[in-house]
């Protein structure tokens, strides 16, 4: 998979495509270049950590929404290779933003649901860029009732711009199967971890976001609007789209620092788009590790829990009137 680059990675760009010419340069001449290789490859890591570790929060978004960034189904299939899709709500339609279905990790039978972006043009039209229609979200609420059925922990992996807002959906209902969603998953007697791997997008994201453990990746964001749906509101202008992203303190650091997820999950060095594998594995280090928290406590124990953890968010200061 090819990899696009953004504005602040121009200077890698540049030190990895010399690097690369170094070393071919190697090997067409047979000259041993390696200690100019190694004292360029030890540059390169070092702007990377410097590079990504100094990253504002309107460069964190423009990653999280980087092209070749892995989506929902390339975690999946490689943290449960086994995965089987299952589709419909069995009202409408299927809803290809969404992907569901069980797979098995670490031995464990678990119900995967996904927001889908695509990869060309065709796809990105057929999971409609990401955003879900709402028999998407009810065919996801389907699968979650029947992980309960049968006992199975549920992961949702989150990357949105957040629900599709046209005519037709809003017929058929997307503010009350989003609605809908979070009451029923408020409930739900099983373990619930959500992952925010790219966008987390207000209620299109939230809709499969309620659980027990709220997980980020390194560069990945979650609002409830994009930093150019905030500057068209505030300043009506987009070039405020910096200003908008700080003012929403939208990062993974932010919302853990706000307690509002758990924990963040690293990336490889430059993003996950860098090593997806990786990347994937170190995700489901972190899901075994919550499911094995989660998975000893009962039913009552984890409404309970998941409950109180939504209820308490946010903070408020009481002030006397005079």
């Amino acid at each position: 998979m090819s990899v696009a680059f953004l504005d602040f990675e121009k200077r890698i760009l540049e030190l990895e495509s010399k690097l690369e010419e170094l070393r071919s340069l190697s090997k067409l001449q047979n000259t041993d270049f390696s200690a100019e290789i190694r004292k360029m490859h030890k540059k390169l890591s070092t702007l990377k950590k410097e590079t990504f570790s100094n990253l504002n929060r309107w460069q964190k978004t423009q990653l999280a929404r980087h092209p070749s960034r892995p989506y929902a189904l390339d975690y999946i299939k490689e943290i449960a290779p086994d995965f089987v899709e299952l589709h419909g709500d069995r009202y409408f339609g299927t809803g290809p933003s969404i992907v569901s279905g069980f797979g098995t990790m670490e031995e464990m039978s678990v119900m995967f649901i996904g927001i889908q972006k695509g990869r060309d043009i065709k796809e990105k039209m057929y999971r409609n860029f990401g955003m879900p229609h709402p028999e998407g979200y009810r065919r996801a609420l389907r699968m979650m009732k029947m992980a309960e059925k049968y006992n199975r922990p549920v992961v949702t992996l989150l990357d949105t711009p957040g629900a599709y807002p046209g005519i037709g959906a809003e017929e058929r209902g997307q503010a009350e199967a989003v609605a809908r969603n979070l009451m029923e998953m408020s409930s739900l007697r099983v373990p619930i971890i959500c992952v925010v791997i790219g966008e987390g997008g207000s209620g299109g994201a939230l809709a499969i976001g309620v659980g027990n453990r709220v997980l980020m990746l390194e560069h990945s964001v979650y609002s409830v609007i994009s930093p150019e749906g905030c500057a068209a509101i505030l300043w009506k202008d987009q070039t405020k789209v910096e200003e908008a992203a700080e003012a929403l303190a939208l990062t993974a650091q932010d919302l853990l620092a706000n307690k509002i997820i758990e924990e963040i999950v690293r990336e490889p060095i430059g993003g996950a788009h860098r090593n997806p594998t990786l990347a994937a594995h170190i995700l489901r280090r972190a899901l075994r590790r919550n499911l094995g928290e989660l998975t000893p406590l009962s039913g009552d124990e984890l409404v309970r829990q998941r409950r109180e953890k939504f209820r308490n968010m946010g903070s408020f200061l009481e002030q006397q009137l005079a």
